[in-house]
C-alpha cells in the first residue's frame, strides 16, 4: 500500500497507517515532506523545540530533522514499539522524501479523512518548514 502524504494531516495519516502496519500490511508513505501538522506556528515550533532540547546529546530523546524520519518518529508513537507486535509492525512502514524510483510505476492512495479540507482552522505548519526551523 502507498499513501501519498501531500496535504494529509499527519496525527491521522499515523493512525490510519499504524492500523494497516499492525494487521500486517506493508506501508510506503510517499511526499512526508508534504504532510501538516496542526496549530499555530508559534505553538509547533515551541513544542518540538522543547521535546528536542530535553534529555542529553548521548541518552536522548532523539529527533531527527530530516522530514521523512520526523514522520516515522511520529508514526512510531502510535506503536507499542517495545513489543515484537510492534517491532513488526514499524519495519513494514516506509517514509520517503517525493516519490522514490521504485515507487513511481505504482499508483498512490490518499485518506479523505485526513485531508488539510477537515480543518476547522486555516492554522497549519508543513513538515518541510518545521524541520528546517528545528535544523537551525
Amino acid at each position: 500500500m502507498i499513501i501519498d502524504a501531500e496535504n494529509l494531516i499527519v496525527g491521522r495519516l499515523a493512525t490510519y497507517a499504524t492500523k494497516k502496519a499492525l494487521l500486517g500490511e506493508k506501508v510506503n508513505i510517499i511526499n512526508c515532506e508534504e504532510a501538516i501538522i496542526t496549530g499555530s506556528k508559534k505553538e509547533i515550533h515551541y513544542r518540538y523545540l522543547t521535546k528536542s532540547k530535553r534529555g542529553t546529546p548521548q541518552k536522548g530523546p532523539f529527533f531527527s530533522k530530516r522530514p521523512d524520519m520526523f514522520v516515522r518518529r511520529i508514526i512510531r508513537g502510535m506503536l507499542p514499539y517495545k513489543k515484537e507486535r510492534g517491532i513488526t509492525a514499524y519495519r513494514n512502514i516506509m517514509c520517503y522524501i517525493s516519490t522514490p524510483e521504485e515507487l513511481k510505476k505504482e499508483k498512490a492512495e490518499t485518506i479523505k479523512s485526513a485531508h488539510i479540507s477537515k480543518l476547522p482552522t486555516l492554522k497549519y505548519m508543513k513538515i518541510k518548514d518545521l524541520t528546517k526551523l528545528l535544523g537551525k
